[in-house]
């Protein structure tokens, strides 16, 4: 194991601008980039953004910057990667620092492992050389990769495994108190659907809660879908299923994840039915791989959702409202829109939804 912040004070050294999507495998990591002011740090909302970002403040400075993320989101990097940074092309300088889960002999969810398997020959693919981080002896072979990067101008990355980075201390900001908790609009949501409603939940702590409540509560009123892995898409993939359906189709949206490809909210404004039901469960945080903020609320939902064509906008910031505005909110001619803000926290032992393919067949049948 590596104290993450023995890594972060050995690359502050030689890199002082750091831009990426948080990741469960390098949050202990992602935390010192904020807390050090002599640090430029942006989070951005998807990798391909801090890709080019990074090329951009490389254009200014001159100087190497750090990209970080999970390999699952490698493939929303390729683009810039390839057709800007690629030595036939601008021949930029990056320093790619990769969460790798799935990675061999590493126990994983489904998804993870089906990414883990590739990952490395991706990166070859890519002509990206790169190096597997184990332990601070390997902190040289990171040394001859910035050079390396420097000298022939072109993107190397290092891979982390899953439990490589420790912190000695544990980030708890969580305000269970504050807002509505995840799990209490979930649960009356479930209770306010039609029984032949289709949810389908974007990943992350969301995904996991509505299939832990539906299994504890033995709730049986209505189906899901739940996206255990692509980030960002959970509301496109419900469009795209609405429109082939006459049932009412609700998308439990996350802040991290409407924010990742936002375009989408325009085509769906555009072309969604009325049976269209879009929820954004709002803590500002990606609150499972940290709780790095999101920025999220600085935007004004009501206006944006409007203009990008949604019929009706609805806010949810208290308890009281709950059942009133849910049921106000299902009965709406959409494409509809509720935000709704909550606290970070989230259920204790929380568990993941497994066998996929029955939850697939389930949801379609």
């Amino acid at each position: 194991m590596i104290l993450a912040k023995d890594l972060f004070f050995f690359l502050k050294k030689k890199i002082n601008f750091y831009t990426g999507v948080p990741d469960s495998v390098l949050k202990n990591l992602i935390d010192n980039f904020s807390n050090y002011k002599k640090v430029k740090h942006v989070i951005a909302t998807n990798e391909g953004s801090a890709v080019s970002l990074a090329i951009g403040s490389y254009l200014s400075t001159k100087k190497i910057p750090c990209v970080y993320m999970q390999n699952s989101g490698l493939g929303n990097a390729i683009n810039p990667l390839i057709s800007i940074a690629h030595k036939k092309v601008y021949s930029i300088p990056l320093f790619l620092l990769i969460g790798w889960r799935g990675s061999p002999k590493k126990k994983d969810e489904p998804q993870h492992v089906a990414k883990g398997e590739i990952t490395p020959d991706l990166l070859k693919l890519l002509n990206i050389k790169f190096c597997i981080l184990k332990n601070k002896k390997d902190f040289i072979k990171i040394d001859r990769l910035l050079k390396y990067s420097y000298s022939k101008k072109s993107p190397v990355a290092c891979l982390i495994k899953k439990d490589t980075l420790v912190s000695k201390k544990i980030k708890t900001n969580y305000n269970i108190n504050k807002n509505i908790l995840r799990r209490e609009f979930i649960s009356k949501l479930l209770k306010n659907i039609n029984t032949n409603s289709k949810i389908i939940s974007t990943t992350g702590y969301t995904s996991r809660e509505i299939h832990q409540l539906r299994k504890e509560n033995n709730i049986k009123r209505g189906k899901d879908f739940y996206m255990v892995g692509g980030m960002g898409h959970a509301a496109i993939l419900s469009m795209g299923y609405s429109l082939f359906s006459k049932n009412q189709i609700i998308c439990l949206d996350g802040d991290g994840s409407i924010l990742m490809h936002l375009g989408s909210l325009r085509t769906i404004g555009y072309f969604s039915k009325k049976n269209f039901k879009h929820i954004l469960l709002n803590n500002n945080s990606h609150e499972s791989v940290g709780g790095q903020k999101t920025t999220a609320h600085q935007i004004n939902f009501e206006k944006l959702t409007l203009s990008l064509g949604y019929k009706k906008y609805f806010k949810l910031k208290n308890k009281k409202d709950l059942n009133l505005k849910i049921k106000k909110f299902l009965k709406s001619k959409g494409p509809s829109f509720l935000e709704v803000i909550i606290s970070e926290g989230t259920l204790p032992k929380l568990s993941r939804p497994k066998n996929l393919l029955r939850i697939k067949k389930n949801f379609m049948t």
